[in-house]
């Protein structure tokens, strides 16, 4: 990457992560690197882009009125880039994939490692978010490809993968363990531990949907703080099967007397225009990925 791209792409991961050290982390530069190549641009566009605050940063408003035009011209260094890779086949290129934790977890290692074994000079960028952020880094560009739960935007070409069971979490020795399913209104009505992803959370819209309120006590986005939670007694939860696999505490889980599944897969803004690399890498999804749950490809 050129030095004026670089300066983009720090500016750009900064205004997205409202701080040097997480943008440093991001792009493998040190925390000083980032703020010079940001204080660099401030300096040759004579505008200041970012306030700094002992909090963070955030976008001033030159900046905020400046952000999408760099991000437009940092995912057309991209496309660039991604072009030159095509025409030189598979022996270069980058793979840039949005995904949510259990995916990256438990699905994306196997289908890397076989990918990379046939094609070993190409590199990957993985960006961990939930699902409404990485529709959004695809149709901006910022990824090439992203897992998605289903139904995704319909501005999106899918690929559809498989299906993930949501399930009780229970804490060991729990009455409900017992039951070869839990019904989903006693599961509600015990201390609830809430998963909560901002938009689109499967949860609630489990427990919308089958007009059950629970009994939270607790809610955060993060699958193993809900794990920690139920292992200390302190109530149930739903989680994805998918995230349980190889999970490290001590915990019972049980199918819902309901119909709970997620459905997942992966989205682009055009499968036509996507690279080589990216197509290819889209040839080992399917099968390498649909004995996931157990061989269940079900929607």
């Amino acid at each position: 990457m050129d030095g004026g791209i670089q300066k983009l792409a720090a500016f750009v991961k900064t205004a997205e992560c409202g701080s040097f050290t997480k943008a440093a982390e991001a792009l493998s530069y040190s925390q000083s690197g980032i703020s010079r190549m940001v204080a660099d641009l401030e300096h040759e566009w004579g505008v200041s882009l970012l306030e700094r605050g002992r909090g963070g940063v955030r976008l001033t408003s030159d900046g905020l009125r400046l952000l999408p035009h760099v991000e437009a011209v940092y995912a057309a260094h991209g496309e660039l880039k991604r072009r030159v890779d095509e025409l030189n086949g598979l022996e270069a290129g980058l793979i840039r994939i949005g995904t949510f934790s259990s995916v990256a977890t438990h699905w994306l290692p196997n289908v890397v490692k076989a990918f990379q074994k046939d094609h070993p000079r190409i590199d990957y960028e993985l960006l961990i978010g939930e699902y409404a952020e990485i529709e959004e880094w695809i149709a901006k560009g910022r990824v090439d490809c992203g897992f998605l739960r289903l139904p995704a935007s319909a501005d999106l070409d899918v690929l559809p993968l498989g299906g993930d069971e949501l399930v009780a979490v229970l804490p060991l020795g729990h009455p409900l363990s017992t039951r070869d399913t839990v019904p989903l209104a006693e599961l509600c009505a015990e201390p609830f531990m809430l998963l909560e992803r901002g938009t689109k959370a499967e949860v609630s819209e489990l427990l919308e949907r089958y007009d059950v309120k629970p009994n939270v006590h607790f809610t955060t986005w993060d699958d193993y703080a809900i794990m920690s939670m139920v292992e200390s007694g302190l109530g149930v939860g739903i989680l994805p099967r998918l995230i349980l696999k190889r999970a490290p505490y001590r915990i019972v889980t049980r199918s819902l007397d309901v119909e709970a599944r997620r459905a997942i897969g992966i989205a682009l803004r055009d499968r036509k225009s996507a690279s080589v690399a990216v197509k290819t890498f889209l040839d080992y999804l399917p099968y390498r990925l649909g004995d996931a749950f157990g061989g269940n490809r079900g929607l």
